[in-house]
């Protein structure tokens, strides 16, 4: 089965309201989860305004796995920073379930590329807990919530270590399940396997996979990687350089074979990349 590639759409739809989880009732389309309609993002740098990317459609859907694919500099992480609250569209809205994002919320839960994102001074079953009990469960509740996810990450027995003691993956583990504990709506990852070694990396990629296997999510995730965009989402928004403007829209088919992952791939460092060699992609995707 070949890969899908088709043009980003100019507009975004219509998002109505939805139920719990996003459900439709019978006979009517499932709304986005997630809908980017119209955003360009800008921040002040000391030369004026810089517009990190411009004129932005995305409609994320139930328990897709998208991911926002690009060189750097073209709005990847402004975006995601955009649809967790923390940074304000300068036009445009983004809506969650219908509703405008005006602030970040546990509906959305961010995992970032830094180790050191865990609280220093608790446990790794407290830093679980931790959501949880500041949305108001219980104790004994969010504790046994925060046993069964570090069991699911493999992290039954460091439940009582402290970050420090943890690995790079151990560490990004703990974060990961951190961020599932209070059942978000979608999970936002920005880069989060950037700073491990290849072969850990791999290895969380394939984690992140198994967990979502076991009970989806939907996921948004940023990174400069054909490889690992190719591996963790199920369709690839490619990314313009600076100024980022979403250039094209790639289906991944489930359960590809490795001849349909290299095909995908090298369409994608064309796309990318034109007449650049393998040798320099991840330099100028880096650059």
């Amino acid at each position: 089965m070949a890969p899908s590639v088709e043009a980003a759409p100019s507009t975004a739809p219509h998002v109505p309201a939805a139920g719990a989880w996003g459900t439709a009732a019978p006979g009517e389309p499932r709304a986005p989860v997630i809908a980017i309609q119209g955003v360009t993002l800008r921040y002040p740098t000391s030369r004026g305004l810089l517009t990190a990317c411009e004129d932005i459609d995305i409609a994320l859907r139930q328990h897709e796995r998208l991911v926002l694919l690009g060189p750097s500099g073209c709005g990847k992480s402004s975006l995601l920073a955009a649809v967790a609250g923390f940074l304000r569209p300068a036009a445009g809205r983004i809506l969650v379930d219908g509703a405008p994002v005006r602030r970040p919320g546990p509906d959305r839960m961010m995992v970032f590329q830094e180790f050191d994102q865990l609280l220093p001074w608790k446990t790794v079953r407290a830093n679980v807990a931790y959501p949880l009990l500041l949305a108001g469960v219980a104790r004994d509740q969010a504790t046994a919530r925060a046993d069964a996810l570090l069991a699911k990450v493999g992290l039954a027995g460091f439940a009582d270590a402290y970050p420090h003691t943890l690995s790079g993956g151990m560490k990004m583990r703990a974060a990961i399940a951190r961020a599932l504990a209070a059942a978000p709506r979608v999970l936002l990852m920005d880069e989060p396997f950037a700073a491990l070694d290849a072969l850990t990396r791999r290895r969380m990629q394939e984690e992140l996979l198994l967990l979502w296997r076991e009970q989806p999510f939907s996921l948004i995730f940023v990174t400069h990687s054909i490889e690992e965009a190719t591996l963790v989402g199920s369709r690839v928004l490619v990314l313009s350089a600076h100024p980022g403007r979403v250039r094209m829209a790639v289906d991944v088919p489930p359960d590809a074979d490795p001849t349909v992952h290299a095909l995908l791939h090298e369409r994608l460092r064309t796309l990318l990349l034109p007449g650049v060699g393998h040798a320099t992609e991840e330099k100028l995707l880096h650059a």
